[in-house]
């Protein structure tokens, strides 16, 4: 397990110029290919013991003989042992998940769809199941038809809470509806929940709720006595954009408040806000987020006074941005802590509550330097625990205490001689004088004298996310883009999180305008370094990522002070939008659409629409164009992926070949499909960019 204490990041910001720093020798021997990812495993959620000597976690991985990945459950002790290590406690190929413990320390509970027979527990329905920190002992604790949805353990362990679907038809052709019940409905079945909690020492389950909403999460307080819910009219995504409000629940007198009241969005930047993430603390307050594609995220904390709930927003100082859904009470404390992004980083906030002022101070930085937080669990008599990357390390658990960060696993050991390459910041300046930065990497061992790389820009979607500053692997550029000999840029363009609400904002209103110039600017300071040649410049992202690979399919670049202009010779265009009243139309969350759009419907602002889309200059391209998408995605549905192939292949006669993943939503699940996504791209632009020809035997 562990190696020794790691004191690898750095307090302060790493430099961010026009420059690039000399790339340390490599010493790996390990060269790395596309099968290498699918041996990987990744750190998600943490959960120390009531005691904080050790810690639960899940780790996500794909087997052998398995189409999918899974996540199990792992134990590992927090201590500084080397030779310990974590210990799996789960196999069962069920997607365990949300580990809870049970006071004692002796028993976890956690989320599983386990399969092997036809009723419940194992009818592959989500259940709430148990297990002995020896790993014995594995059992079911509900065996509700159809599942259980949400699940949250009382601090005492005397009970669990849980959600469970319902469906009805409403409406005055219900009749109609329920003759026909075969059809799909644009509307009139709704889906509902039901709020139950299930008495641990008794074993009897009675129903708390059943409002005519959507419960969408839960938290439960440490006494067990307080329920806040972020409800929904029904279960479609549509609804939860604006329309969610925040509920809280007595249980003793089943008296459900709603302390968000009508209007308290009018001030938001978008009525368009998702809440999610929340919390309720032993005094009884409740914190909760309200994101926004686009604007930064809000983060609340209600209190309740003689008069009502009140609400009060906490802020992180610019340029950090708060993480969506990553806010939390400190245990055994009023305090509040938060994921905030800064430059590529994420790290753990804290605030302060001081009763006697009855406000929140400035957010302290608990996990300092280059690190990247997944997951955080915070104590107030113990050091964070946080599941976390670095520039130099893939995901792990660690302990931090200021300063100093104890690695406390080692999930992929077999990576010690991987030739990864060095991770870095890149900063260059968009053409109206704006600061932009974005990751390079750069083959193992590359030397300047070896001449100029061919380069594959590699865009990140959201856009309201930001590419990490930390080692990745992934199907969509990281690592691998450098291993196989090319420069890798993922630009962190204009609507990324990390670098200021200004940073954010600007996007608004002007896509396919001012991120795109963000991207071909950062192009443009690689040619004038002399890292990369002109000619051989490739494009490829997902979502976002993939609209904007089609809006720059139609751009040029230069390399310098010359006149010339050039094209990019190769693209990978996946689950990417080409049209944005297609888009408004067709995916399941509009309100992104509308937010770029500054607020307006396609009959308010047709130009705008059109402008914002590439569909209309694509008769500017050359470029050969890979496209990739999932069969059933419904975020960007697959229309928009025919279309680019027709207007290319059909139209324009541009080289390009489209690939449909049948059965896949917006994100490719199979490890089959994963696997043809990087065995296509890398033929793509080995083809493209350096004249190779077929490469299906790589």
């Amino acid at each position: 397990m562990p190696r020794p204490v790691l004191a690898l990041l750095a307090l302060a910001l790493s430099a961010v110029g026009p420059g690039v720093a000399p790339l340390a020798a490599q010493e790996k021997s390990h060269q790395l290919e596309p099968e290498d990812y699918f041996t990987l495993r990744a750190v998600g959620a943490v959960a120390p013991s009531p005691d904080g000597t050790q810690i639960a976690y899940t780790v996500t991985g794909w087997s052998e003989d398995s189409d999918d990945m899974n996540t199990d459950l792992w134990l590992a002790p927090n201590d500084d042992d080397p030779a310990t290590n974590g210990t799996r406690l789960t196999f069962d190929g069920a997607g365990d998940r949300h580990p809870m413990w049970a006071p004692d320390g002796k028993t976890i509970y956690f989320l599983s769809a386990r399969k092997g027979g036809d009723e419940p527990p194992t009818d592959g329905k989500t259940q709430v199941w148990k297990i002995d920190v020896d790993g014995r002992n594995l059992a079911a604790v509900t065996r509700i038809k159809g599942g259980v949805e949400a699940a949250e353990v009382t601090r005492d362990g005397s009970a669990i809470f849980y959600t469970v679907p319902r469906e009805e038809v409403e409406d005055d052709l219900a009749g109609l509806r329920s003759k026909y019940k075969d059809l799909d409905y644009g509307h009139g079945k709704v889906k509902y929940s039901t709020l139950h909690r299930l008495d641990l020492n008794t074993w009897r389950s009675e129903e708390l709720i059943a409002p005519d909403r959507y419960i969408r999460t839960f938290a439960v307080s440490p006494d067990g006595k307080t329920v806040a819910m972020v409800t929904d009219p029904d279960r479609l995504l549509i609804t939860h954009e604006g329309q969610s409000r925040v509920d809280v629940l007595d249980v003793s007198s089943k008296e459900v408040t709603t302390i968000t009241k009508d209007g308290w969005r009018d001030d938001h930047p978008s009525p368009y806000g998702w809440i999610d993430g929340p919390d309720v603390s032993a005094g009884g307050k409740v914190v909760f987020s309200v994101a926004f594609d686009g604007y930064p995220v809000l983060l609340y904390v209600a209190f309740k006074g003689e008069s009502g709930w009140g609400l009060q927003t906490l802020e992180a100082e610019d340029p950090v941005t708060i993480g969506f859904d990553a806010a939390e009470f400190v245990e055994g404390t009023e305090d509040v802590a938060f994921v905030g992004e800064d430059h590529g980083r994420a790290r753990v906030y804290r605030v302060f509550y001081d009763p006697r002022k009855l406000s929140f101070p400035k957010p302290r930085v608990v996990t300092p330097g280059d690190v990247v937080v997944f997951d955080f669990a915070l104590h107030e008599d113990r050091p964070a625990i946080v599941s976390a990357g670095t520039p130099t390390e893939l995901g792990d658990l660690w302990r931090v205490e200021g300063e100093k960060y104890t690695k406390l696993t080692d999930v992929n050991p077999h990576t010690a001689d991987w030739a990864f390459p060095e991770v870095q910041l890149y900063g260059w300046t968009a053409p109206d004088g704006a600061p932009v930065e974005g990751i390079l990497e750069l083959p193992p061992g590359y030397d300047r004298g070896d001449g100029p790389l061919p380069l594959v820009v590699v865009i990140h979607g959201g856009p309201t996310a930001a590419e990490p500053f930390m080692r990745r692997f992934r199907i969509y550029g990281r690592a691998l883009m450098a291993a196989q000999g090319y420069a890798m840029l993922a630009p962190n363009y204009r609507g990324s999180t990390g670098y200021g609400e200004k940073f954010m904002v600007d996007l608004i209103g002007r896509e396919n305008d001012i991120e795109v110039q963000d991207i071909l600017a950062g192009v443009e300071a690689l040619a004038k370094d002399g890292l990369i040649d002109p000619e051989k410049v490739a494009v490829m992202g997902w979502s976002n990522g993939g609209f904007l690979t089609n809006a720059l399919l139609s751009r040029t670049f230069t390399a310098g002070l010359e006149e010339q202009e050039y094209g990019f010779a190769a693209a990978s265009s996946g689950a990417g939008v080409v049209d944005q009243v297609i888009q408004w139309g067709t995916e399941d969350t509009p309100g992104h659409v509308i937010n770029y759009m500054a607020g307006k419907l396609p009959w308010e602002n047709p130009s705008e629409y059109v402008e914002s889309s590439p569909l209309y200059t694509l008769n500017k391209t050359q470029t050969p164009t890979l496209i990739h998408v999932g069969a059933e995605d419904a975020r960007v549905p697959p229309e928009h992926s025919r279309t680019l192939f027709r207007a290319l292949y059909n139209y324009l006669d541009v080289p390009a070949e489209l690939i449909v993943y049948p059965g896949e939503p917006h994100g490719l699940m199979k490890k089959s499909h994963r696997a043809a996504k990087m065995a296509w791209d890398h033929a793509w632009f080995k083809k493209y960019l350096k004249g190779d020809g077929d490469d299906t035997d790589d």
